[in-house]
């Protein structure tokens, strides 16, 4: 029995759609699927079907692709937007018996139990830039090096007037709730995107990281008892360690980012009872 991770799995791709459908069963483990399945219900959906038939329990958080409003339907369809396209998600999950961000955490009894697992959703606030960068200009400074995330156009915040003031209201709703839990089990906190700046490198495009996260969560690892924290978003697999904590990047990505000729199976990271290295 083992609690297992990958995220990024970027279904627009018909070759991580193809390799996905060869994954084999695990009918005793557990898997999180840590953001960026694909970009829509559909895909969201499809994965869904595949993957609970497969798994004894899927866990869910959403990724900035989950949530991006197509061109073409950015007009009045306020309910493929921000806020309400994550609602919809959520309550795609919950047909599957899904658990997501909004959900009570679930406890993991299995080999290196008992554990809390928390998945979380938090966005980003531009924060992840150097000091002497005023946050209001962070997109700016990356523009500068030609750095530019999609999100700008396609993840609307909507009710919230930006994506930092949505990422602000989940924070101040996840942070209670946190607190309560950590007072029962240690915790495994699952996130789509770095809960700390130190782990949002991007050697390639290293402006990149202002669409990573926010600062607000740099000591949650150790200020609600984490044993282990899990995100994507990078496309970088690696596991890395702040304050005795393991923190794994279980990304798959896009094609260029993994080798097909391998299949799924290898990419999926052990979150529980844990591995001692890194991973595929």
């Amino acid at each position: 029995m083992k609690l297992l991770a990958i995220a990024d799995l970027h279904l627009r791709y018909e070759v991580n759609r193809r390799a996905l459908e060869a994954l084999p069963p695990h009918p005793r483990d557990w898997l999180i699927l840590a953001g960026d399945v694909g970009e829509t219900e559909e895909q969201l959906a499809w994965a869904l079907d595949l993957l609970t038939r497969r798994f004894a329990r899927l866990l869910w958080v959403p990724g900035n692709h989950d949530l991006w409003t197509p061109p073409g339907r950015h007009g009045g369809n306020a309910d493929a937007r921000g806020q309400f396209k994550y609602d919809r998600l959520v309550e795609v999950c919950r047909g599957y018996g899904v658990l997501t961000p909004e959900d009570p955490y679930p406890l993991w009894t299995g080999p290196g139990g008992p554990r809390l697992v928390a998945p979380l959703f938090l966005l980003y606030d531009y924060t992840f830039r150097p000091d002497d960068v005023p946050v209001e200009e962070a997109v700016r400074w990356a523009a500068e090096d030609n750095v530019v995330c999609s999100d700008e156009v396609l993840l609307l915040p909507d009710p919230y007037p930006s994506r930092p003031a949505w990422c602000a209201a989940r924070c101040d709703a996840t942070e209670p709730r946190l607190e309560e839990a950590a007072r029962s089990a240690p915790l495994v906190l699952v996130n789509h995107w770095p809960l700390r700046r130190d782990l949002a490198v991007l050697p390639r495009v290293p402006r990149f990281a202002v669409w990573c996260g926010t600062r607000r969560t740099e000591d949650w690892h150790r200020r609600f008892r984490a044993r282990a924290v899990v995100y994507g978003h990078l496309h970088i697999r690696g596991t890395h360690s702040r304050d005795g904590v393991r923190c794994e990047e279980v990304s798959l990505g896009y094609p260029q980012n993994w080798d097909p000729r391998r299949g799924l199976a290898p990419y999926l990271r052990e979150i529980l009872p844990g591995l001692d290295g890194g991973g595929a």
